[in-house]
């Protein structure tokens, strides 16, 4: 890859997660969205960016592109993965930002459309490639990979809260709690679905469900393997979530303040992922926020000689910004591989 090309990406999939990667990727000079696959109307999918983003006259509509001042992105009514013809935009990675197609048949079908590399924006259900968060074991990544997870939100936060605590402490084991915004495939009214509690009302219950963050958590830090419980709560409320962790330390010697300060220095070193909250902040005011976990040293609390307990918050454009990073980092491993071929020959 030529160090002067832009990134190519395609995105399969123009929700909300979508939107907030395709204006994240606007603002990036290293970074250009060629195509988006979604089975909206065009002047829909303009809509919906415009009414969420921070510039929306940046955006506009030309047919069935989306046109800024330095990019121009085609717009493709598809529905599935087999669908979508990736080779003929000469892409480097489809992001798939449905949070549907999660399978590895789902994966091999964009790859058969001509995509060189798939990162799907949450966990999958099956085979994979590589779970990737860039900060924590970007070292794992590999030129090869093909499939590629960037985790989910929750599972991001929960890494780098363990990742970072687990540098100076010794964790047995924990239990992870996600207070939840409701999601998109959750009913609005009550409505006979494949699970009994979340055939309920989203904006009118509290919601328990579970998580797969605890499933492939080893795959992200082997350490970890087996050893944290995690679970949701989906609330009536549309954005934001916050991160409830009980983790139980090897000593017993570990004060609140202990926690903080180590949270805080880990902020320091993971500046574009991690921040400390001081102020005793609510989910509405984590909107719009790029961290993937905003740690509230507020919400630290010590209960007899060895559990902890924490708070963090999130919201899904910091896990949009996180993908990415990923995005980055694969380009940066076409580069080395390229310019290795170059050098021997």
């Amino acid at each position: 890859m030529d160090e002067a090309r832009h990134i190519r990406l395609g995105i399969m999939g123009f929700g909300q997660t979508g939107r907030q990667i395709y204006e994240l990727a606007s603002a990036s000079p290293d970074i250009a969205v060629i195509a988006i696959a979604d089975v909206g109307r065009a002047d829909i999918l303009h809509y919906l960016l415009q009414s969420e983003a921070r510039d929306p006259r940046q955006f506009r509509l030309d047919g069935n592109f989306i046109v800024t001042d330095s990019q121009r992105t085609r717009l493709m009514s598809i529905d599935t993965p087999a669908e979508m013809p990736w080779d003929i935009f000469d892409v480097d990675m489809v992001i798939d930002a449905t949070g549907i197609y999660r399978t590895e048949a789902d994966m091999q079908s964009h790859i058969a459309g001509g995509a060189p590399r798939v990162l799907i924006r949450t966990l999958p259900e099956d085979s994979i490639d590589q779970i990737i968060i860039p900060e924590i074991n970007g070292d794992a990544a590999d030129v090869r990979d093909r499939m590629i997870s960037a985790g989910s939100p929750t599972t991001t936060a929960l890494c780098f809260l363990l990742h970072i605590l687990s540098e100076h402490f010794v964790i047995e084991c924990g239990s992870m709690t996600t207070v939840h915004a409701y999601t998109s495939d959750q009913a609005l009214q009550d409505y006979a679905g494949s699970d009994y509690r979340r055939s309920r009302s989203a904006p009118k219950n509290i919601i328990p469900n579970g998580h797969d963050a605890g499933r492939w958590l080893g795959h992200i830090l082997p350490s970890f393997a087996g050893k944290v419980h995690t679970s949701t709560l989906n609330v009536p409320v549309q954005e934001g979530c916050l991160l409830d962790t009980t983790l139980v330390l090897d000593a017993d010697g570990v004060s609140a303040e202990d926690i903080n300060e180590v949270m805080r220095a880990g902020a320091k070193k993971f500046p574009q992922s991690v921040a400390v909250v001081e102020d005793p902040i609510v989910s509405s005011d984590v909107l719009g926020s790029d961290f993937s976990l905003l740690f509230d040293v507020k919400g630290t609390l010590k209960a007899g000689g060895h559990f902890m307990k924490t708070l963090g918050w999130y919201e899904t454009r910091g896990h949009a910004a996180r993908l990415l990073d990923v995005a980055r980092l694969y380009a940066d491993l076409d580069r080395q591989a390229h310019q290795q071929q170059e050098a021997a020959s």
